[in-house]
């Protein structure tokens, strides 16, 4: 039992019918994202102000810069957005997820005439974590482009928008933004290049820990201590970072370019030659410090909150 396909609880083995098990995933990961936003948000606004501006030479000059100029306050500017988006977010990452695990389990079993789910390569892994991805970029690219705008605009009397329905209201108009798909849904493309890489090698990074844990102790999944369960998530936050950086600078960039005749960026493409010319290589990883150390508490409360409900619902 130690390399069974199922996830952090074992969940297939329970006789749930398919419809149900994807809502309680939806369930958990909603709960999931809901702890990912509140760990997680301080160490955000630092890692979007250090991506999108020169003014701050590291991240903690760029904290005691917040803290002193706007206020305790500041580091959750733009929360209410995330609080209410990225759960949903969340939870179709672990909905979409799993759906596309048992699909392919379910594939594998009848290529081998099977009557059990077959244990997946990390490839298949990887691509339904990709997957996970894609479906939520459509959702967490609007609603990431809202929080970088409340997180980079200007304090005080100056600031261009007046909460996050006032920012979409303006990314979304013709004459401001250019409309839903060039406002608000600005930078898409490198989204589902970011989100499809990201969240490949996150669930990817989780399951091989995961696999490897039970293989080596002789255990069920379900049975390995929670407290793995988070460290293991934490680490997975690193691998997500780690592989898909660069084009999450890309896409803050390009989220807080201007409009009209103040827009820098054209394209994904022309974004990433113009951050080569001016920045070179270390361009592509400012502000990786920070979100490092975000993803480690930030991923293993997402991991450890979701195993966590889903134990309880089923």
């Amino acid at each position: 039992m130690a390399n069974a396909p199922a996830d952090i609880d074992a969940h297939e083995g329970s006789g749930s019918s398919s419809g149900l098990q994807t809502a309680k995933d939806l369930f958990s990961g909603a709960a999931g994202g809901i702890a990912q936003v509140l760990i997680g948000q301080p160490f955000d606004i630092v890692k979007v102000r250090l991506q999108t501006s020169q003014a701050y030479p590291s991240a903690v000059a760029a904290a005691t810069s917040i803290y002193r100029n706007e206020g305790a306050l500041a580091f959750y500017k733009g929360t209410l957005t995330p609080l209410l988006g990225i759960g949903a977010c969340v939870s179709i990452q672990f909905g979409a997820f799993h759906a596309a695990r048992r699909y392919l389990e379910q594939r594998k079993s009848s290529a081998t005439a099977g009557s059990t789910p077959q244990q997946l390569s990390y490839g298949e892994y990887y691509a339904a974590g990709a997957f996970a991805g894609l479906a939520n970029s459509f959702l967490s690219g609007p609603i990431e482009h809202v929080r970088i705008r409340l997180q980079t605009q200007p304090h005080g009397a100056a600031k261009l928008y007046n909460g996050p329905l006032d920012c979409v209201r303006k990314l979304c108009s013709p004459t401001i933004g250019g409309g839903v798909a060039r406002g608000l849904y600005r930078g898409e493309a490198v989204t589902l290049l970011r989100e499809a890489q990201a969240y490949g090698m996150w669930f990817l990074a989780f399951e091989w820990l995961m696999n490897a844990d039970a293989a080596r102790n002789g255990v069920d999944r379900k049975e390995i201590a929670s407290w793995k369960v988070a460290f293991y998530g934490g680490l997975a936050g690193e691998a997500l970072w780690l592989g898909s950086y660069p084009l999450d600078v890309i896409k803050s960039k390009m989220q807080t370019d201007g409009f009209g005749a103040d827009q820098r960026y054209k394209t994904m493409r022309d974004c990433f030659a113009q951050t080569w010319r001016a920045e070179g290589a270390r361009g592509f990883w400012k502000g990786i410090g920070p979100t490092l150390l975000r993803a480690m508490p930030v991923s293993a409360g997402t991991f450890a909150v979701v195993e966590m409900t889903m134990r309880a619902i089923n």
